[in-house]
């Protein structure tokens, strides 16, 4: 239409309130004129540029079919690059999340279609959208499930075919040391490698087994770096927690002595003799141990003792306070001399622990200071120590239950039973802990002899298991 309008431009002074109208119809254009009329030599003009105004027109409309057959092109490319780059998931392997990590589909321009987007259940249409996962997205409807931010890396990782930045998925399922806090590293092979207590089930990394890192006397949890445990005058370390019911002095103990001696009356095992109780450190307990002739030892470490000789014992008086450092200062001793008045002369127990560490501890000597009493023989150090163990456990359990025991029907044991329905939940936790050791224990004297007694008891009773150990020195079968 170039040389048209410049054929009208130079011929416009010819053409009286005239007007053009072009009408695209069947490759013509047909424009109407009044006025004068033309001339030869400018109807053969006017007929030169229609023609090349046509022969322009119909070239354009080459130029736009090869346009749109380029599109057309270039959608078929866009689609191979794209399934060329889709990949499916890798299979999940076991139960609960597993992560993976993928390249990132690149953002891609299709033409318009019929796709919902898998974030906000709308149309997508025209424009930019993902396709990972299985489904569509608009790019800023894939978003991370622990940040909800868009994820715009070149990778992520995926739990539960759930999208997560890298850096979201580590915070949430790389497991972190309990003690020093930081990541746990991944071996030389690559794999996440960690120690677990069995029971409390506290994550740490490896190196801490043989980096010095200190564990509670009590529980046994290693001490978290942000975290001080008290330090006890004999090099023990104890955790907060236990040092909330932890008894200290000889004086402290005795409550827990008269409830646990109407525990034994409730099972018709009352001690004739009035048997002295004293907390002392472990040195002292070492030294006594020394000190007697006979009797097996729980190792590494001894926390309970029933003596019969006479000797000197260093108990403590008054318990100490805690300064600078979280450490024990200012404790109180003082020199006690046994007399053997029958075949039992003290119960000595490891002070700084926690009272029904302590009660379950002073069960099991009891045990052996009855039995002393009551005249039985020599046993086999399972037999003898394996019924102590089965008494410290029915203990243990009786202050744990809720319906308490035989013994919950006196006063004192009823203010016990009540202090059962006070306890904090940490010391219920303990309690099944300390159950716990003693389950598991796996010494063939304590833990062996512990599930023998325990076996005979629920078949036969306490009573007839312990007639028959009576009588022939072994459990019932």
């Amino acid at each position: 239409m170039g040389w048209l309008n410049k054929i009208f431009k130079g011929s416009s002074q010819r053409i009286s309130e005239g007007h053009s109208h072009g009408n695209y119809e069947d490759d013509c254009y047909a424009p109407s004129t009044s006025g004068d009329a033309w001339s030869e030599q400018d109807n053969e003009d006017i007929d030169h540029a229609i023609a090349l105004s046509l022969l322009e027109d119909n070239q354009n409309g080459k130029n736009v079919i090869d346009r749109e057959s380029q599109v057309e092109e270039d959608a078929q490319l866009a689609r191979a690059i794209q399934e060329s780059l889709n990949f499916e998931s890798p299979p999940r392997h076991g139960n609960g999340h597993t992560g993976h990590t993928y390249q990132h589909i690149p953002v891609v321009h299709y033409p318009g279609g019929y796709r919902i987007c898998a974030g906000c259940n709308t149309e997508i249409g025209q424009g930019r959208f993902l396709n990972c996962l299985d489904a569509f997205w608009h790019p800023q409807c894939f978003r991370c499930r622990a940040c909800q931010l868009p994820i715009s890396d070149i990778e992520f990782s995926t739990s539960d075919n759930y999208p997560f930045h890298k850096s979201c998925y580590k915070e949430q399922y790389h497991p972190k040391c309990d003690v020093c806090k930081h990541f746990i590293p991944t071996n030389p092979g690559g794999l996440i490698e960690y120690r677990a207590h069995p029971f409390w089930v506290q994550k740490y990394c490896p190196s801490h087994e043989h980096d010095g890192t200190p564990r509670c006397c009590s529980c046994e949890r290693m001490e978290p770096q942000d975290t001080a445990y008290v330090a006890l005058d004999d090099g023990r370390k104890l955790c907060l927690e236990c040092l909330d019911s932890a008894i200290m002095d000889t004086n402290e103990c005795q409550p827990l002595y008269l409830d646990i001696q109407e525990f034994y009356e409730s099972l018709n095992m009352k001690l004739e003799q009035q048997v002295p109780l004293l907390l002392v450190e472990r040195q002292a307990l070492n030294e006594a141990r020394e000190g007697e002739k006979n009797g097996y030892y729980h190792m590494p470490e001894t926390r309970g003792l029933c003596l019969s000789e006479e000797q000197t014992v260093t108990t403590i008086l008054r318990r100490p306070r805690f300064g600078t450092g979280n450490r024990a200062m200012d404790m109180i001793t003082e020199p006690y001399k046994l007399t053997r008045r029958c075949e039992v002369t003290a119960i000595l127990i490891l002070y700084g622990l926690p009272r029904l560490l302590t009660g379950s501890i002073l069960a099991h000597e009891m045990m052996h200071g009855w039995m002393r009493l009551q005249g039985y023989r020599t046993l086999s150090p399972d037999v003898e120590e394996g019924i102590c163990q089965v008494i410290a456990h029915m203990w243990l359990t009786a202050e744990l239950s809720s319906g308490g025991n035989a013994a919950s029907m006196s006063s004192s044991s009823a203010s016990s039973t009540s202090r059962r329905a006070r306890r904090p939940k940490f010391e219920k936790k303990l309690g099944e802990f300390f159950k716990h050791q003693i389950e598991t224990d796996t010494s063939p004297v304590y833990g062996d002899g512990f599930r023998a007694g325990q076996r005979a008891v629920q078949k036969y009773g306490l009573q007839r298991t312990l007639d028959h150990i009576r009588m022939t020195g072994r459990f019932p079968y």
